[in-house]
């Protein structure tokens, strides 16, 4: 048997003693009267009247001997001292604390408040009572979960035995309530599209499927919110947006979970250029009210926020970090090389656009550590961008890069059916020879578009990858309470 096999049979007899008087270990009605964070707040006047109150929380130390218990309450708000003292509690009050109480129950208690000699704020009990009986062991409490992988699958005990990871979950709430009042306050309206769809589209992702016993159909979880927020646009609504949980079934890694969170945006009679603007608006902003500074860390990299933004050009990276002279026109078999010399799995399918790509987040993506605007992709790389008029075989988009992380895809909205159509059946035509992502082709939003469709700029932001940077982590599943793991050995 195992040593926390041991201890939660211990703390099973435990269970049975309270029990045992006719007591309920888990009441469903608490006596609180003041959060533990308003009493830091309110000491003094507490203190000074002598008030007495309910307070409850999880129990995190026990220390103390004789007739004399010192412990300390997590509420979740903040922690706080109480002492449990023979001679005031009374002999079956405190005997039965003694007996039954364990680090990591939750418990009320009754007392009124005071300063110890060493200067600690503490409630001195004059009453307790079980919340709720813990039957597994906290972890360690100085160094809390040591196996990652185990901090992943037991978030809620690497958060609560952690500050910094609970914060960071803290500071992912803010920025998605700064988020949302930025685009409110810019007029923008917010809008809730299907997760569960008759065809995926809107990005270029293999997608998770499942099926509808009632109508006897295959049915997707969305991949992007692109298409039915841009038939919304059809629709008369000018100015749009969804903060919403999309699904890609892909691989694993520091910057992918299959399951994640995207701000999509668009606005009818904008573009590209306009809402490249707004962006670097709301990136500003956002690191400004996180971090009351311009500056941030990331990976070691001082970030400044304070500058203009800079613009590149898509093919000039390769020019400049992958050697290539003339990556416009250089062939297939080439960047088939290229990317096996620099350790790219690629597919025997796989297009000289998604080699290009490919190539770039390994050479190129890592390199650019301020905020850096990539335009002048072509056209082939986004079936949903609009052509540039002065060279159609680029599209009129732009993604941005921050600490080597793609964090925003965004452009003038394809609002041409014939244009929408024809891409839409080349996307075909490389999903018939093989490749896996390749775009779906929606007739029903085609069809939308016939009926005319306002220009249009879109922007897509990744919140999880947002978030990484401004809290200075470096794996997407340390800012995603509940990330996708893989099953245990035994499992």
């Amino acid at each position: 048997m195992s040593s926390i096999d041991e201890i939660r049979d211990t703390r099973i007899e435990k269970l049975n003693l309270i029990k045992s008087k006719g007591i309920n270990p888990y009441p469903a009605e608490s006596k609180i009267e003041i959060t533990l964070l308003e009493i830091i707040e309110n000491f003094d006047n507490l203190e000074k009247t002598r008030e007495v109150k309910w307070i409850a929380g999880r129990v995190m130390s026990i220390r103390g001997q004789g007739g004399i218990i010192f412990t300390t309450l997590n509420d979740g708000t903040a922690q706080f001292q109480a002492l449990l003292k023979k001679d005031s509690l009374g002999d079956e009050k405190f005997d039965f604390f003694n007996e039954v109480a364990d680090i990591g129950d939750f418990i009320e208690i009754q007392g009124n408040f005071f300063t110890t000699k060493r200067g600690e704020k503490t409630i001195e009990a004059s009453g307790w009572r079980m919340l709720s009986k813990s039957l597994r062991p906290l972890p360690e409490k100085w160094h809390g979960l040591q196996d990652v992988e185990e901090r992943f699958r037991k978030r809620y005990l690497d958060a609560l035995m952690s500050k910094e990871v609970k914060d960071r979950f803290i500071v992912r709430s803010k920025v998605i309530t700064e988020l949302r009042k930025i685009l409110d306050e810019s007029s923008y309206l917010e809008v809730e599209t299907p997760v569960l769809q008759p065809l995926y589209g809107g990005a270029s992702a293999e997608p998770f499927t499942t099926k509808h016993n009632a109508l006897d159909m295959k049915m997707y979880l969305r991949i992007s919110d692109e298409l039915y927020l841009k038939r919304m646009l059809i629709a008369g609504f000018p100015k749009i947006y969804e903060i919403a949980k999309d699904f890609r079934n892909e691989g694993i890694d520091v910057t992918h979970n299959p399951e994640f969170t995207m701000v999509e945006f668009y606005e009818s009679f904008s573009d590209a250029k306009k809402q490249m603007d707004f962006v670097e608006y709301i990136f500003k902003t956002l690191v400004k009210k996180i971090t009351n500074t311009d500056k941030i860390s990331y990976n070691s990299e001082e970030i400044d926020f304070s500058k203009k933004f800079a613009v590149v050009s898509y093919y000039d990276l390769f020019k400049k970090y992958a050697g290539m002279d003339d990556p416009e026109n250089i062939e297939a078999s080439e960047l088939q090389k290229i990317a096996v010399n620099c350790g790219v799995q690629v597919g025997q399918n796989d297009s000289s656009v998604k080699l290009l790509d490919s190539i770039y987040k390994k050479l190129c993506r890592p390199k650019l550590i301020e905020p850096t605007f990539i335009v002048d992709y072509p056209v082939e790389y986004l079936p949903l961008a609009k052509k540039n008029e002065k060279n159609p075989k680029f599209v009129e988009a732009f993604q941005l890069i921050i600490g080597g992380i793609e964090l925003v895809k965004a452009f003038s909205e394809l609002n041409d059916p014939i244009d929408q159509d024809e891409r839409f059946t080349e996307q075909e035509k490389n999903k018939k020879a093989g490749e896996a992502d390749a775009q779906r082709k929606d007739e029903d939003f085609v069809e939308a578009m016939e009926y005319g469709m306002p220009p249009a700029g879109g922007v897509g932001i990744g919140i999880d990858r947002m978030v990484m940077f401004l809290t200075d982590t470096q794996n997407i599943k340390e800012v995603i309470f509940f990330p996708t793991m893989k099953p245990r050995n035994n499992e």
